[in-house]
């Protein structure tokens, strides 16, 4: 789904045929998301007052190659915004709720960038540098920067700061959503941050997942199984399903919201959109 309006029509066609959907926002399934999520919920660091993401893009760096070079046109519907962006805040609003209102920058820094075989020189229209603050529903401040290509010093990092503790997700690449995510947390009189071992329970009958966290599959892998348990039924009644068409059109008209905020250069209520 590259925009709003496809992702519109999409929904409402399968909302008129009755069709069961489901989109890859994996992170959602991934079970130190699951995890990080009920530890927010459940008071680990007490009221949330802020959260800081930083990572890196993957895409939108000083090179590209062949099989990306779609990724250069800020038409094509796969960008720094829509793909690592998105799938962060995501996983942000999953574990700590919706934006209320946005601030945003968005630049392309590198009009220009080379291919790496051919050491041809190609324009570039999609950004590679976004930054954005804001207040989720919740009251807590929120700020996230996503910068194109990679990190010499961070892939991805993201904490979780309350009034009783602490919590921080680290991945070392940049496509964090996919797997190899640690959490690590402190709370109350604790100094240092521990790391917290994902219970068991969240593997779900994927166990031999267990020890192959870290690869690019993982978090998909537990999406299907989400999904099948969907399907057949089997899901705990208080338990969500997989992000459906619905969901892509929420995110989707939140992305518009932050590019309208940045091309405007003011803050953005995303309520009024239903976003």
């Amino acid at each position: 789904m590259p925009d709003l309006a496809q992702a519109e029509e999409l929904a409402d066609l399968a909302h008129r045929g009755g069709v069961l959907t489901a989109v890859g926002l994996q992170a959602r399934s991934a079970p130190p998301l699951r995890y990080l999520r009920d530890l927010v919920a459940e008071g680990y660091v007490g009221r949330v007052l802020s959260t800081s993401m930083l990572g890196s893009g993957w895409i939108g760096g000083a090179t590209y190659d062949d099989r990306y070079a779609y990724v250069l046109d800020v038409m094509s519907g796969a960008t720094l915004l829509s793909i690592p962006f998105g799938h962060s805040v995501d996983a942000l609003a999953m574990v700590l709720g919706e934006f209320r209102e946005v601030s945003a920058l968005i630049e392309n820094l590198r009009p220009e960038v080379t291919n790496v075989t051919s050491g041809a020189v190609a324009a570039k229209s999609a950004e590679d540098q976004i930054a954005v603050t804001g207040v989720l529903e919740s009251g807590a401040v929120a700020a996230m920067h996503f910068r194109g290509g990679t990190s010499r010093a961070t892939a991805f990092h993201w904490e979780i700061n309350g009034t009783e503790g602490d919590l921080v997700v680290k991945a070392d690449r940049a496509q964090w959503w996919y797997g190899g995510t640690q959490l690590y947390g402190a709370r109350g009189e604790e100094g240092a941050l521990t790391e917290l071992p994902v219970p068991a329970r969240y593997q779900r009958s994927l166990t031999q997942w267990t020890e192959r966290s870290a690869e690019p599959a993982c978090s998909v892998a537990h999406e299907y199984a989400l999904l099948r348990d969907q399907i057949i039924g089997s899901l705990a009644p208080d338990e969500d399903g997989v992000p459906d068409f619905r969901h892509a059109v929420r995110r989707h008209a939140m992305l518009e919201r932050v590019r309208e905020a940045a091309r405007a250069g003011r803050k953005v209520r995303l309520a009024e959109q239903g976003a």
